[in-house]
């Protein structure tokens, strides 16, 4: 490939609603637990989290209640290294909340959000001082599911035209059906998913959504006017569409502790690699290394390895690289990345 567009370098500004998230000590379902533990959720805020442990700098910026809650979550997220100075705390709305409760089937998520100081974020937020300091902002689909004025967010920030924006965007489609009114999410998101800079979508998600016959390729078709499109197909790869053409890495082995934050993981690697004007093939290396630092611990939030090991994994022959792809744990699980 050719060198294709990409942000310009500086600062990232992520932009959502975080929760605080309660699940059981054991493995067993929710009703019969003793004990919860406690820590956060939230799609940017991983995002932003992540792009502070590549040294990119990333901003979280957000509403939380006046609770001790809120106060959690933004020691949580600073402890990252992201700056939560801009989050804004709303004396008259709680803090979000998810509860996970785990089964045999899969872990069930049941959320609290509505009415949460997040959900009442609008347009106003885009002319935040942070907004102005940004070099690219990324946007989630989760962010215009949770209320009319956080959809007049997204909305308004991507109704003006890539040229005449004063930062770069990157939209995450991240479809979460419980949010969405029936039959709602495929339009609104592809309306705003064609507005962006830079798309993630899983295929999967992408084929609920808008077609179960669509191919990465197919997708891309969907989405012509994005500079850079990342298709990811689950444990097995991700492909990257731009104008200058298309590029496939797959994804690595790893051993699935939970699966939840992997995507975001993903997407921050990706735009680290990016900002750091790394090629597209080392960019999606990136996003796969980091998205098993996810996948390797059961919150959002996992370490990276050490600098030397990730420079030693970008730099690995194309063969090399094969060896350690998915997909799964040998345990017939699959790897959302």
């Amino acid at each position: 490939m050719t060198d294709p567009w990409r942000p310009p370098c500086g600062r990232v500004v992520c932009v959502g609603e975080t929760m605080a998230a309660l699940a059981p000590d054991s493995s067993g379902p929710l009703a019969d637990a003793d004990h919860l533990s406690l820590s956060v959720a939230g799609a940017e805020s991983n995002v932003a989290m992540y792009l502070a442990d590549h040294g990119i700098p990333a901003t979280w910026l957000s509403a939380l209640g006046d609770d001790p809650l809120g106060t959690r979550v933004r020691a949580v997220v600073a402890a990252a290294g992201v700056d939560v100075t801009h989050v804004s705390i709303d004396p008259d709305r709680p803090t979000g909340l998810m509860l996970k409760n785990p089964t045999p089937a899969g872990t069930q998520v049941h959320y609290y959000r509505t009415g949460s100081a997040a959900s009442a974020l609008g347009p106003d937020l885009l002319e935040h001082e942070a907004m102005r300091a940004a070099a690219l902002v990324h946007f989630t689909g989760i962010t215009p599911a949770l209320s009319a004025s956080c959809c007049e967010l997204v909305t308004h920030a991507l109704a003006v035209p890539a040229a005449e924006r004063p930062y770069a965007i990157s939209f995450d489609v991240n479809h979460r059906p419980p949010l969405w009114p029936e039959d709602t999410a495929p339009k609104v998101l592809r309306d705003l998913a064609r507005r962006a800079d830079i798309v993630f979508v899983g295929l999967d998600e992408a084929q609920d959504l808008w077609g179960a016959h669509l191919t990465a390729a197919a997708v891309r078709e969907l989405l012509p006017a994005p500079r850079i499109v990342v298709v990811k197909d689950g444990s097995r790869e991700a492909t990257v569409f731009t104008a200058s053409g298309t590029a496939t890495v797959s994804a690595r082995r790893a051993a699935v502790v939970e699966p939840v934050g992997a995507g975001d993981a993903f997407a921050a690697g990706f735009l680290a690699g990016l900002l750091q004007g790394e090629p597209m093939r080392r960019s999606l290396r990136l996003g796969h290394i980091t998205a098993v630092s996810a996948l390797s611990v059961t919150g959002d939030h996992g370490p990276l390895p050490p600098r030397p090991s990730i420079d030693q994994l970008l730099a690995l022959t194309d063969e090399r690289w094969e060896r350690g792809r998915g997909p799964g744990d040998g345990a017939g699980r699959t790897i959302r990345s």
